[in-house]
């Protein structure tokens, strides 16, 4: 039997790196190789030089070299850089440039398709300058974005996203979203399951750009902060199968079921109904995919009254049958 799928994850620590910009992005991969079985995200932190001094004056040591060659498949995060370090009013000077300009040269050296560049916060101006942006869509925080044009005139920079994907580069914008976008590679490369199981280890909600496709029915209609809708949509991911009633999910949210339907529509940008037969579909389809029980039982495990009704609700996300999925 095979092990895990390895994932090889390369964290370039700047000079001034921004320390939320490796913590919190790194906690999120931590938390997946502890919860699951599938993949394994092998971390090494690597920079110029063995020591960097961090934004809050912590030192960061033990980083390894920036590896030459750079291992095929490998994920590249780069973390961003404070321009003042707490309780050290000087700016960068000579010694930190010089290491900066290391790591683009690195950067533009070794990186090559099959690689995957992440991005965090101000870590886009280093892969700007490494000609690395050009031709993609990317993002930065919304302070850099116009130095984050200069550098990048070819590039596309959005200015009001979380983050964005385009091909093999990732970029996020200020500091937390770094965990938004991290959240999002495990979903992709794990499940969604795992993500959504390390968002709530952290405390943090699953969120998207607005403007970007949803990944899959069970991160949609989570761009929203509102804690009682989440708290609603936690609830009914967790079991959508359930006989959920509108009452009952008005108490979850603590208000009452009109002025439930109302705030979920307002955040979530759907009715609760919709979002609930959504889940089941997406149960459905897995149930159909991984199982051979007749649609009578799919229906049933999923939540549905009869296979009818499954189709009914199908038909409303879908383009062919729930048969087609076992047909392909």
């Amino acid at each position: 039997m095979s092990g895990p799928a390895e994932i090889p994850v390369v964290v370039v620590c700047p000079p001034r790196t921004l320390l939320l910009d490796v913590a919190g992005p790194i906690e999120v991969l931590r938390k997946a190789n502890l919860i699951q079985e599938k993949v394994r995200f092998r971390v090494g932190h690597v920079g110029p030089s063995p020591t960097v001094t961090s934004s809050i004056g912590l030192g960061l040591s033990g980083l390894g070299p920036l590896p030459a060659p750079l291992p095929d498949g490998a994920t590249v995060v780069l973390a961003g850089t404070a321009e003042r370090v707490l309780g050290d009013p000087d700016p960068p000077g000579e010694t930190e440039r010089a290491a900066e300009d290391a790591i683009v040269a690195w950067l533009r050296a070794e990186i090559r398709p099959g690689h995957r560049l992440v991005s965090i916060c101000s870590g886009a101006l280093l892969a700007a300058r490494a000609g690395l942006l050009d031709g993609h869509a990317c993002t930065t925080h919304h302070a850099a974005c116009a130095e984050l044009a200069a550098l990048a005139p070819a590039a596309r920079v959005l200015e009001d996203r979380l983050f964005v994907e385009d091909r093999e580069r990732l970029t996020s914008a200020g500091i937390t979203a770094g965990i938004d976008l991290m959240l999002h590679l495990v979903a992709r490369l794990v499940d969604p399951a795992c993500a959504a199981a390390v968002a709530r280890y952290l405390v943090v909600y699953l969120r998207r750009s607005g403007h970007d496709p949803q990944l899959s029915p069970w991160l949609t209609g989570r761009n929203h902060l509102h804690p009682a809708i989440h708290r609603v949509q936690d609830a009914v991911s967790a079991d959508p199968a359930r006989a959920w009633s509108l009452e009952a999910l008005a108490g979850l949210a603590a208000t009452s079921p009109r002025h439930l339907s109302r705030l979920f529509n307002r955040h979530a940008g759907m009715s609760l109904p919709s979002y609930i037969n959504g889940l089941r579909v997406a149960l459905a389809r897995d149930l159909l995919a991984q199982t051979r029980l007749d649609m009578e039982r799919v229906a049933e495990r999923a939540g549905f009254a009869s296979p009818r009704q499954l189709r009914r609700a199908w038909s409303r996300v879908n383009d062919g049958p729930p048969r087609a999925v076992r047909d392909g």
